[in-house]
Parts: C-alpha cells; structure tokens; sequence
C-alpha cells in the first residue's frame, strides 16, 4: 500500500466514523452539511471509480477507463448533504511524499501511431479531431468527450500551444471529468461535485501543477486544494478527546 493511501484512511476514516463529521468537514468544503450515509458505503468509498463492484464485469466507469489494471480513480469520495438538502459528490486524491500527479501515458505507448496521435496538438484542436488524441482514438476513453461537452469550464487552455495534459495536470484532469460526468449522469443522485487535493504542507513539488490547473479553469470552486492539518485543526475544534 502506497504511503498515500494509508494516510488517507488514517486521516478520513475516524472522521467520517464520528458524529460530528459534518461540523469537522464544514470547515473543509463550507457546503458539506453533512454526511450522507444512505449513499456508497455509509456515505463514502475509498478507491472510488464511479462504477458498480461486481454488477457488470464490462462496467469501465463513467470515463471508460476502467480495467482489473488502470483506471481513474479518487482516493475517497464522500457523498454529503448541503445546507438545502441536496446531494453532493466530493472526490479527493491524497498526496503525501509524491512529487508529481501521474502523467499522460500516452506519448510512451507502444501502440502510439505517431502521424495519428499528436500530441503537441491544442485544446482546440484536439476538440476539432479527438481522434488524434491516443486514448480517445486507441484506447476509447471518454475524456475528451466529457471536455467537450464542458469546454467553458477550460477557461484558459489558449494559453497552451499544445496539449495542457501531458504531464502533471492529467491525473487532475481525469479525476475533475470524473467528478463532472457523475453531476450530470441522470442516473446518479448527486447535483453537485467536485474534486480536491489534500496534500502534506511540507511537500511543496506539487504546487506548480496545481497552480497550472487552477489557472486552466481559472480558479473554477468545484476544485480546490487543502493541507491534511486543516483537517486535523477542524477535527481539534471538537474538543472530543477520543477524536483528538
């Protein structure tokens, strides 16, 4: 187990456990009311991809990217109630000790048709041609599909001569899509979500793709960035001595 993913339990899990999961998590995402447990598994899973364990072996998850192997996934989502009642979907990657988000594989794919697949194509042309883009045309990822139907939201992709999502902003880039396709997926509950990054305060290698993002969607709210002693100091707030 990557040491992300052991803090990630370890920090999420005897908060989501407690009755004051809502007044800790407030101070996190002001609109989290509270924890809709009649949702997931008591109102979160970890490692989540957005499909149904084991009710279809075809299911690739709303991104169809999903395999035994790879896919895009959150290290939690938490499925809550705002303060009017509504549903909402809150996806979070841990980073610990990293020092980037994962990149494109496909500029390193063996089965990448080089005249095809061009990746120093723009967001704009990209959109105009998703098949020269690997994994939609290879792969049939729907990443570029779900862009294209939420363009507005890449407010600044012009500032990009080629693709904004080779290196270090893909993970983000995935793990947004998947947060958008499920609020607009009639068959889901949820009319919000959104997706962040809780990362240690001493790791400062990811902040240069994280400030790349936010400048793409031009600081959009429906992603956001906190430090795990946010939650520790929302958790203290408690004055619960167990929970401390």
């Amino acid at each position: 187990m990557a040491s992300s993913q052991a803090a990630n339990v370890n920090l999420f899990l005897p908060v989501l456990h407690h009755p004051a999961a809502g007044e800790i998590l407030c101070h996190i995402k002001p609109d989290f009311a509270s924890l809709a447990s009649d949702q997931r598994d008591n109102g979160y899973c970890l490692e989540f991809w957005g499909g149904k364990f084991g009710s279809d072996a075809t299911d690739r998850g709303p991104l169809g990217d999903k395999s035994s192997l790879s896919g895009t996934d959150s290290e939690i989502a938490r499925a809550y109630r705002n303060h009017d009642g509504e549903f909402g979907l809150w996806l979070s990657e841990h980073k610990l000790t990293e020092k980037e988000f994962t990149p494109c594989s496909g500029p390193k794919s063996k089965d990448r048709d080089l005249e095809q697949h061009r990746c120093c194509s723009s967001f704009v042309d990209i959109l105009q041609n998703k098949h020269t883009c690997f994994h939609h045309d290879f792969k049939k990822r729907k990443y570029w599909d779900i862009t294209e139907r939420n363009r507005s939201r890449f407010v600044n992709h012009s500032d990009h001569a080629e693709c904004p999502f080779q290196g270090g902003m893909n993970q983000l880039w995935r793990n947004q899509l998947l947060a958008v396709a499920l609020e607009h997926d009639e068959g889901q509950p949820y009319e919000h979500a959104s997706f962040s990054v809780v990362k240690h305060p001493a790791n400062p290698h990811l902040d240069e793709s994280l400030g790349a993002f936010r400048e793409l969607i031009a600081n959009n709210p429906k992603f956001f960035v906190f430090n795990l002693d946010d939650v520790l100091r929302a958790a203290e707030a408690t004055q619960d001595d167990t929970l401390t």
